[in-house]
């Protein structure tokens, strides 16, 4: 995992910038689904794979938006605190990451100003619309304030589900970032998981003409949560020597 991290830096300080977009995001989605790999977890996608249009995802740990990008290469919003985390904040900084000062209006109009820029040209946005990561069993409240950055910008929501699993295809707890589980015990207890899966759903995509944007997150919310009943009939199973205890709160999750 640390020569691939070292590749990441390597090329994303070097060729990266260079490259003209359709190949970075082949990098981008080949490095992601190589980091997977490595941690030794497998990446399932199914339904129609989007290419532009604003993606809303739950959100259940830091790897999901490598396990999004492995299938379809995204920019992704997100707090600033990504930016102090060792290697991947500089990493994700450098391949375009947008990253929203906390408690700052000005900044927030920024953030909205170059997501509308993003999607009207014709690019994937990522965003985590709880504002926070869970621990899968159910989809918390969206807020609704970055689904108007589609409105503006005239673009397709695509909502897509992501859960984890283990060997036995139950849902799994060993990615899931809550509470006080540091960065480093979450990357252990993934990589002590045996047979871990993200399993990423692209759904049915939710035109933006004509609705506001509470609509347009209740409707999301609706769908993401209603494909997540099918597979919830249990609560999910602690992996060993991982507790996911606490109110969830994820500095990486990005701001809604």
């Amino acid at each position: 995992m640390a020569l691939h991290l070292l590749w990441g830096v390597v090329t994303a300080a070097t060729a990266f910038p260079c490259l003209p977009e359709r190949a970075r995001l082949y990098l981008k989605s080949r490095w992601s689904r190589q980091l997977l790999e490595q941690l030794g977890v497998r990446i399932v996608g199914e339904g129609a794979v989007p290419g532009h249009g604003l993606l809303v995802a739950n959100h259940i740990s830091w790897l999901d938006i490598f396990a999004i990008n492995s299938l379809a290469p995204a920019t992704f919003l997100s707090k600033d605190d990504v930016l102090h985390w060792p290697v991947i904040g500089w990493l994700a900084k450098r391949v375009g990451t947008l990253f929203l000062e906390r408690g700052s209006r000005a900044a927030a109009q920024r953030a909205k100003e170059h997501l509308i820029a993003e999607l009207g040209a014709g690019r994937l946005v990522g965003v985590f619309p709880e504002g926070t990561t869970g621990i899968g069993d159910h989809v918390m409240p969206f807020h609704a304030a970055l689904f108007q950055s589609a409105i503006d910008a005239g673009v397709q929501v695509m909502p897509a589900l992501i859960r984890y699993t283990d060997r036995q295809e139950r849902p799994s707890l060993a990615a899931a970032y809550v509470g006080e589980t540091s960065l480093w015990e979450c990357v252990r207890s993934i990589v002590t998981a045996s047979g871990l899966t993200v399993r990423v759903a692209f759904l049915s995509a939710v035109d933006t003409a004509g609705v506001d944007r509470r609509h347009l997150a209740h409707h999301s919310h609706q769908l993401i949560g209603h494909a997540l009943a099918r597979f919830i009939p249990s609560p999910p199973v602690p992996p060993a020597a991982h507790k996911a205890t606490g109110t969830p709160g994820d500095p990486r999750a990005a701001p809604q």
